[in-house]
């Protein structure tokens, strides 16, 4: 079965994304459609903020059967748990539309998300950086994984799980729910969808957070 995300772990404090408008239980627990991200708060994670690892379901194994503790770099962990119930959240966030993943070479980090039960669903040249870089595409359950990494390999830094897009129900009312922070709504990418960037160092919020339409 192609694995997909139970749990996204964050090193960052319940109280400021509560701010940002998004529902959060007591545990720190902010349910976004299938997927858990778990706020664990800035104590303990020493200096270390965003997205540390996630917990994955259906995860593959490594030679000779025992579980995955690393991919490419990346924390990982193994969950049975089920999909939890989506909560309502006052931004208007219904699901994780992608999960956006750096790497110094794609090539290596797509090489080892395909074996391990991602297959690469399509490349793209992307012309917004600074430098040349690539778009790798993959699908996690209702999740698109999207790596980005130079065009040509630099080998200067750690594969990292990076940013967060949420689909939102209706994107000009979350821009007005969250008032001064959110950037103004533009034009995606994607043909026909468009998305507002959530102003997350107002926020003190480690993980680049954008809202799009469906």
């Amino acid at each position: 079965m192609t694995p997909t995300i139970d749990a996204l772990t964050i090193a960052d404090d319940a109280e400021d994304w509560r701010t940002a408008g998004f529902t959060v239980d007591d545990d720190g627990t902010c349910r976004i459609g299938t997927v858990r991200l778990e706020l664990v708060g800035r104590d303990g994670s020493n200096g270390k903020r965003g997205i540390r690892r996630w917990s994955l379901r259906d995860a593959p194994r490594v030679t000779g059967g025992a579980l995955i503790t690393d991919l490419d770099g990346i924390r990982t962990t193994t969950s049975k748990r089920l999909p939890p119930e989506p909560a309502q959240h006052p931004n208007g966030s219904q699901r994780l539309d992608h999960l956006v993943i750096t790497s110094a070479d794609g090539a290596t980090t797509a090489a080892a998300f395909e074996a391990g039960g991602w297959p690469l669903r399509r490349v793209r040249d992307a012309d917004n950086f600074s430098i040349p870089m690539q778009q790798r595409f993959f699908r996690a359950g209702e999740v698109i994984l999207e790596l980005v990494a130079p065009t040509t390999p630099t080998h200067d830094r750690p594969t990292r799980l990076y940013g967060l897009a949420m689909v939102v129900a209706d994107l000009e009312a979350t821009a007005r729910a969250l008032g001064g922070l959110c950037n103004p709504i533009k034009d995606a990418v994607q043909p026909g969808r468009q998305l507002a960037t959530l102003r997350t160092r107002d926020l003190d919020l480690s993980v680049p957070i954008i809202f799009m339409t469906p």
